[in-house]
C-alpha cells in the first residue's frame, strides 16, 4: 500500500474539474429549444399547471442540464477513484465490458464498477453488472487459478447499509472512497478542492443560462403560445410528430 499525498490529490483535482465547467458550459451553448421540447414530457409539465412560457422553458432547461450535469460530475469522479487507486493500491483502468477499475489489496483481486449513487439502475442494469462481473471473474480465474477475485459495485456517494448482495459488494460513500484508499476520511477531502474556481465559473455559467432563457422563452412564445396562452395541442403535436 502506497501513500498519497494530499497536495498530489488537490492538484489532481483542481487540474481536471476544469473539464467539467468547461463542458457543461459548451453544452448549454450547443443547446437547441426545439431538441429539448422533443425529448421531455408535455404531458408532465401540463399536469404541474404551468402556465407561463418562461417557467416552461426554465423547467425543460433545467431537467435538461441536471441530467447532463450528473452523467459529467459522475465521469470526473470515476477518473478520481481510478487515479487514487492507482497512487495507493497500483489499480488500473478494467479493460473488460461494464468493469472500471481492477486492483489487488490484501491478496484479494478486486473488480469494481464505478457509479455515481446507489440508486443508479433498475433490475435490467444491475443484472447486467452482475452479468458482466461473472465474466470478468471467469477470465481472471482462467488466466491466474489461484487469485481469489472480489466484485464490488463502488458508488462515489450515498450510502448502503448491507454491502452484501451475495454475488458481489456494494459500497457507497465513505465506504467506496475508504476500499479504494484505505483511507476512512478520505470522502471529506474531496470537498475543498472540487469547489476550485467554481464561483468564478458558475458565474460564468449563470451569464450564459440567463440568455438562453431569454432567447428560448421569446422564441416558445412564437411558436407554442396564442394570445399569450399556451397552445398545449400544438406543444403536444410537436413532441409526438
Amino acid at each position: 500500500m502506497n501513500n498519497l499525498d494530499s497536495s498530489d490529490l488537490k492538484e489532481y483535482v483542481e487540474k481536471n474539474i476544469g473539464q467539467f465547467h468547461k463542458t457543461r458550459l459548451d453544452n448549454i451553448k450547443k443547446l437547441k429549444l426545439g431538441s429539448i421540447l422533443k425529448r421531455k414530457n408535455p404531458y408532465l409539465f401540463k399536469a404541474k399547471n404551468i402556465t407561463t412560457a418562461a417557467d416552461l422553458v426554465r423547467s425543460v432547461v433545467d431537467a435538461h442540464l441536471s441530467s447532463g450535469e450528473e452523467t459529467l460530475i459522475g465521469e470526473f469522479l470515476e477518473g478520481l477513484a481510478i487515479y487514487i487507486c492507482q497512487n495507493i493500491f497500483n489499480g488500473q483502468k478494467s479493460s473488460a465490458p461494464g468493469i472500471d477499475l481492477e486492483f489487488i489489496r490484501d491478496g484479494i483481486r478486486y473488480i469494481v464498477s464505478i457509479k455515481s449513487g446507489p440508486n443508479w439502475g433498475n433490475s435490467r442494469q444491475i443484472a447486467k453488472m452482475k452479468d458482466d462481473f461473472q465474466k470478468a471473474g471467469k477470465t481472471i480465474r482462467t488466466s491466474k487459478s489461484k487469485v481469489q477475485v472480489v466484485a464490488v459495485n463502488g458508488c462515489c456517494y450515498g450510502k448502503d447499509d448491507k454491502p452484501d448482495k451475495g454475488s458481489y459488494y456494494k459500497y457507497c460513500g465513505q465506504q467506496f472512497w475508504e476500499f479504494i484508499s484505505g483511507d476512512p476520511s478520505l470522502f471529506t477531502k474531496l470537498i475543498e478542492p472540487l469547489g476550485h474556481k467554481a464561483k468564478e465559473k458558475n458565474d460564468q455559467f449563470k451569464e450564459e443560462y440567463s440568455r438562453v432563457l431569454n432567447i428560448f422563452t421569446a422564441e416558445f412564445i412564437a411558436d407554442f403560445c396564442d394570445d399569450g396562452c399556451i397552445d398545449w395541442e400544438k406543444l403536444v403535436v410537436f413532441n409526438s410528430q
